[in-house]
């Protein structure tokens, strides 16, 4: 059978694209065979960044890849996208009609994988656990708006917030919401190296080459209770050293799915020479890139900079270079498909007039050129990063306002070194960590927030983005999240780039694959079959 290229249709909605379907029989059979997955994602354990799979530490995309799949969560969101729906527990909900008492009563029968039995008390040690260690990557920002926490009996547990959260159902649907062990997991330390442990619908078994994992393997859990349908028994996922590897492997049959990153032009070529048994998929997607900036680092404390930078790249230009088909312009921290999104940046700046730059500077007193260095990671969001850097190095240097010079560095190296605050520019992508519009507005300004930037905006942070979490009705919150946009694009302390879209390369036995990942590059490797079978 030839290759085909699907793309999937959106769902408009107030975070979209999602997909729409029905839920899936069990049919299909893999045999026992393990279905093989590939992706240029690295799990790597560092001085740094000792423990890259703990609950309390994890806050990329490659380590929730994992954790997901083994780690429960009283909630998650549902295969189709929408509210979250109960997952270890059996019901959820509000107590009160201002959102600040969530309760949730637990599964009956859970257990861990050492067979152990899953209490509230487990989920409360679990989540004081995140808020106890209080990571500098920010993850414990997450759950930080959790006031205490009541247990009532084995099965019970109140959650009572500091303020009012439409959105903390799905925060509690995210992996440091997860449920793990007491006995596996220390209450004020990380967990070194790279076991993890939960009730999840799989176990997980990492094999590690030094201090690298080359292959984790994701076995169904015969204990698992919960939400989620298994179609299949047992994933690898094999990390690769770059895309063009992982490629080959697939073409060789060495593995049966390609995942992220897939570079530019392995997508065009997969469009325009199609090759035998092989279907490209292309998703809806949900990433940004952006750029940040330590506020008060010497360089990059000056507004007048960050708006000259805003001023003076071509996102057009750059996104033709080095992506093409792949990306689109992005003017806000929100992207276009979500329905709260606004052009702030383009109604302020345009594209590309280093003339209002320069007068920008000028005005400000400001001595050019400017000189900046942008950073980046190496390996951390695909091949095409550096050509990236090197196309809005020349941007800026182009217009004689900057002399930028260009900087990467490995992720397990470039993440501590950002948190740390030694960048003052730095390039970064996120993946949204739910569906909802805040997961592009909280990470980034509200406190302890992901970039551990210096940025305090008082009336974002005490005003507008509590202000947009106690609409229940979530489109009721578009004018709070439109004069958040336009105070980003005023005071820059990020400038967003470009949002893309997502492709997924698979052997055509392998049935699932639109399911498999979702608009925020999550993995649900449950999704997988090998195989024909039916199902809807």
């Amino acid at each position: 059978m030839n290759r085909k290229t699907l793309a999937l249709s959106a769902v408009i909605g107030l975070l979209a694209p999602v997909l729409a379907g029905c839920g899936g029989s069990d049919g299909g059979s893999d045999g026992g065979e393990a279905i093989v997955v590939g992706t240029t994602d690295q799990y790597v354990a560092t001085e740094d960044g000792p423990a890259p799979l703990d609950p309390a530490f994890a806050y990329d995309t490659g380590s929730w890849n994992v954790l997901r799949q083994t780690i429960q969560t009283l909630m998650h969101v549902p295969r189709g996208g929408g509210a979250p729906v109960p997952e270890a527990a059996s019901k959820c909900g509000f107590t009160d009609r201002e959102n600040e008492s969530y309760r949730c009563t637990l599964r009956e029968g859970l257990k861990f994988s050492g067979g152990d039995p899953v209490t509230v008390e487990d989920v409360k040690y679990s989540i004081q656990r995140v808020l106890d260690i209080k990571d500098p990557s920010g993850i414990s920002g997450l759950l930080s708006n959790i006031d205490t926490m009541e247990t009532n009996g084995d099965y019970e547990i109140v959650f009572h917030l500091k303020a009012p959260d439409a959105t903390f159902p799905y925060k509690l649907s995210t992996p440091p919401a997860g449920i793990v062990s007491q006995k596996l997991y220390e209450p004020n330390k990380l967990r070194d190296g790279f076991e993890v442990n939960g009730s999840g619908p799989y176990s997980f078994k990492a094999e590690v080459k030094g201090d690298t994992v080359v292959k984790a393997i994701f076995t169904k859990n015969p204990d698992y209770k919960g939400d989620l349908k298994l179609r299949n028994s047992k994933v690898e996922l094999r990390p690769f050293k770059d895309a063009d590897d992982m490629g080959k492997a697939l073409d060789s049959g060495d593995i049966d799915v390609m995942t992220r990153a897939m570079t530019p032009e392995q997508v065009h070529s997969m469009v325009d020479n199609p090759k035998e048994g092989v279907q490209l998929t292309e998703m809806p997607g949900l990433e940004i890139r952006y750029l940040g900036f330590d506020t008060e680092a010497p360089t990059a404390k000056e507004k007048a900079v960050r708006q000259a930078m805003a001023y003076t790249i071509d996102r057009g230009k750059l996104i033709t270079k080095v992506y093409g088909g792949m990306a689109e312009p992005l003017y806000s921290l929100i992207p276009s498909s979500v329905a709260t999104h606004t052009n702030s940046f383009f109604n302020k700046y345009g594209d590309a007039n280093p003339a209002k730059a320069a007068k920008l500077l000028e005005e400000a007193g400001i001595t050019t050129p400017v000189k900046l260095t942008l950073n980046y990671t190496t390996d951390h969001y695909g091949e095409a990063t550096a050509k990236e850097f090197e196309t809005i190095r020349e941007q800026l240097n182009g217009s004689r306002l900057f002399d930028v010079s260009i900087k990467g560095a490995e992720w397990s190296v470039f993440r501590p070194k950002q948190t740390k605050r030694e960048y003052a520019v730095y390039g970064m992508g996120w993946f949204p960590d739910f569906p909802d519009p805040d997961t592009y507005i909280g990470p980034f300004l509200d406190k302890d927030n992901f970039l551990n930037t210096p940025y305090n905006n008082p009336t974002l942070r005490n005003q507008l983005i509590p202000q947009s979490r106690r609409e229940a009705d979530r489109s009721a919150a578009s004018k709070t999240f439109a004069k958040i946009q336009d105070i980003i694009a005023e005071d820059v302390p990020v400038l967003p780039l470009w949002q893309g879209k997502q492709y997924v390369a698979a052997r055509d036995d392998i049935t699932g694959v639109e399911w498999a990942v979702n608009s925020s590059a999550e993995l649900l490797l449950w999704e997988l079959r090998k195989g024909t079978g039916t199902g809807s």
